[in-house]
């Protein structure tokens, strides 16, 4: 049965679906051509004013879910035909004005475009900039600054509405981290999909002898209920893969290199968002430097798979749209193989008619629970400080665990100024961590519990037990 947060989403997954089914079939190049009408058959549309328009829209999201514009290096685009429906940002006085004679408002426009008309504040927005400085200074909270969701939503500053009234996305200052896709009311952006190339990888790993393998975050915890974890395993066993990793494994690799370079340096931040290094770079350059050069956990945990099949190919799942966009970085390059979100990996089970939840389990218990821990907000502290630990370093441990890009901004700028007393930052571009990724299937609070209850099963397993048995040990920070 489906279950989604979002009519969005499940429009979303309907295109997902249809896609993956034509590709299962090799039948992309003129099986898409029916997919609108199949999503929207009529007569009465569902959404929109007309079916038409609404097939169009599908035509788009379809043209996304088979990777969209390969010239735009951000992994989100804009619908044009969608976003249509959003207000026009702007500063607006609402019926809350006393038409006061203190007239704050007035005096702190620096474009004076607010005057005083029958005792009501009255706004030209041909001279307005939308500074925000009205809405702050009016005492009754009256002037309100009415701003779209997406442009709320990307603390990045990446999105603005362009001269079509439409967002627009900057990739100079984008950060992938998906934010936008997720708050949109009207699904008018989306992410690059690359299920059709994993589908491929899969159907040609007999043709030409190669393994597939499938590494899954730690934040899936929960996000397949009523299914278990180890019934998501047989089902991607179904799918094709050959096997399937814990990237939390890979987590624990990662914590034991940035603890050992945290002891080195002195002053670290960490490497494990792309979203968040990105933003790091683009944002604050001259201290770009701090990042750790430890690849992230889903590099590591490629990396160790392809130690041990060096012609395999790797499908990282997760709830990130940013990792689509780091697997092709030139640090990262040929970790990797393609990039999944947990509503694509749904999709393709469906596209198959799996039910993953009726499946027997499989055994997936690799990693230590600090490694699992790495899905939310101080996971990353946590399991750096547990590496030290069990060294035995003499190194005094000061961390700064960032939930979202705001909090992230802060810790840089104090950085800068030489503020606070902390010598880790942990970045995590969402807030709460990855376990509120934009591509979960529910955003909830009760799913930092499905990961703290997933780290449990492994307690008592330490980080070095962990790499040890993985063969890692000795190799990890060489």
């Amino acid at each position: 049965m489906r279950v989604f947060e979002t009519s969005v989403q499940e429009l979303k997954n309907d295109v997902l679906v249809a896609v993956a089914r034509q590709a299962w079939k090799n039948n992309l190049q003129m099986g898409v051509l029916d997919i609108p009408e199949e999503i929207i058959p009529g007569p009465e549309a569902l959404m929109r004013c007309c079916i038409y328009k609404e097939r169009a829209i599908i035509s788009q999201r379809v043209k996304v879910a088979m990777g969209g514009d390969q010239t735009s290096p951000s992994m989100v685009e804009v619908l044009p035909i969608a976003c249509d429906e959003c207000p026009v940002t702007e500063i607006a006085v609402g019926p809350a004005c006393r038409g006061c004679i203190a007239t704050r408002c007035v005096h702190t426009c620096p474009k004076d475009a607010i005057t005083i008309v029958n005792h009501r504040a009255v706004i030209d927005h041909s001279k307005c900039i939308s500074c925000g400085r009205c809405v702050s200074a009016c005492p009754y909270g009256a002037i309100e600054k009415h701003q779209r969701p997406c442009e709320r939503s990307c603390k990045a500053g990446a999105i603005s509405m362009g001269e079509d009234k439409k967002a627009s996305v900057d990739p100079s200052k984008c950060t992938s981290c998906g934010a936008c896709v997720y708050q949109c009311p009207f699904g008018a952006i989306m992410d690059k999909s690359y299920i059709v190339d994993t589908i491929a990888m899969l159907q040609g790993a007999e043709r030409w002898n190669y393994r597939v393998y499938a590494a899954v975050a730690p934040s899936i915890a929960g996000q397949f209920a009523p299914a278990e974890l180890g019934q998501v395993v047989t089902g991607l066993k179904m799918l094709g893969f050959h096997d399937v990793v814990e990237v939390a494994l890979g987590a624990d690799m990662t914590a034991k290199q940035e603890a050992e370079e945290l002891v080195e340096k002195g002053m670290l931040a960490s490497s494990c968002c792309p979203a968040f290094v990105e933003f790091v770079e683009k944002n604050f350059p001259e201290q770009a430097h701090l990042i750790s050069a430890t690849p992230s956990p889903m590099v590591m945990a490629a990396r160790h798979l392809k130690k041990q099949d060096p012609a395999c190919k790797v499908v990282f799942i997760g709830p990130c749209v940013a990792k689509k966009k780091e697997i092709k970085l030139g640090k990262t390059m040929g970790a990797v193989d393609c990039a999944l979100t947990f509503e694509e990996l749904y999709a393709l089970f469906e596209s198959r008619d799996i039910e993953v939840s009726q499946l027997e389990e499989a055994e997936l218990d690799q990693a230590s629970g600090f490694g699992r821990s790495f899905a939310r907000s101080g996971g990353v502290s946590a399991a750096v400080a547990e590496v030290l630990k069990e060294q035995g370093a003499d190194f005094t441990l000061r961390p700064m665990p960032c939930s979202g890009l705001d909090a992230c901004r802060v810790a840089f700028l104090k950085a800068a100024k030489g503020v606070g007393d902390f010598n880790f930052i942990e970045g995590m571009a969402c807030e709460g961590g990855c376990v509120q990724g934009p591509a979960q299937l529910i955003r909830s609070p009760k799913n930092q519990g499905d990961v703290d209850r997933h780290a449990k099963q492994a307690e008592g397993r330490t980080i070095a037990a962990a790499l040890e048995c993985a063969g890692e040990s000795a190799k990890v920070g060489k």
